[in-house]
């Protein structure tokens, strides 16, 4: 009984709070980002357990209002990956941010290790917005002192080079990754899941 309780004891839960990105949308259930990125910390001998508390549809408000009850007391770290239809929506940077900013404050008043994870996005809404809406990551990460994963597709983008090599990895929609963008995604972000593990022990 008490190894069991030990070998409990030495796995660290994630909450990885999103949008689709995060759910795993249009995917197979093994094939979305959380059960990925579980397998991949696993095989490198990391023993955590991933709680997907994405939500399709989301915005950085949908995630402000869910924050208090997605950091129970079983959770020791959380991941932070929204904006992405606060975007698409062509909402106010300035309202994400707030938004962002007060997700960031529960998780540091919840004492949890945090990894926030930005978005590199297009300039169809101007130059400005573009620079406001990814500068808002970098910010927070540096007022709250947590660390920045700066592009949840970067990995993506990284490997195809140019945009008709990027559908490759996207679903039909041109939005959402397929399995194989997944892969690529968790293979990119996974060592800064496995420090913020180290950083929840």
């Amino acid at each position: 009984m008490l190894t069991t309780g030990l070998a409990q004891a030495q796995t660290v839960t994630i909450a990885a709070l999103g949008d689709s990105l995060t759910a795993g949308y249009g995917l197979a259930q093994d094939d979305g980002f959380v059960p990925q990125l579980e397998a991949w910390l696993q095989a490198q001998g990391t023993d955590v357990d991933i709680v997907n508390a994405g939500v399709s549809g989301d915005t950085t408000a949908g995630g402000l209002s869910r924050v208090a009850w997605t950091l129970t007391p079983d959770v020791d770290a959380m991941i932070v990956t929204l904006g992405g239809n606060d975007y698409l929506r062509g909402l106010d940077p300035a309202i994400s941010r707030a938004n962002l900013d007060g997700i960031l404050a529960a998780g540091q008043e919840a004492g949890v290790p945090m990894l926030l994870v930005g978005l590199s996005v297009g300039g169809n809404y101007g130059q400005a917005y573009k620079q406001d809406f990814e500068g808002m990551y970098a910010d927070l990460a540096e007022k709250y002192a947590v660390p920045l994963y700066p592009d949840f597709l970067g990995a993506l983008r990284a490997e195809a080079g140019t945009q008709n090599g990027l559908n490759a990895f996207l679903q039909a929609d041109g939005i959402h990754p397929n399995s194989e963008g997944v892969a690529l995604i968790t293979e990119a972000i996974g060592p800064s899941v496995r420090a913020l593990v180290d950083a929840a022990k």
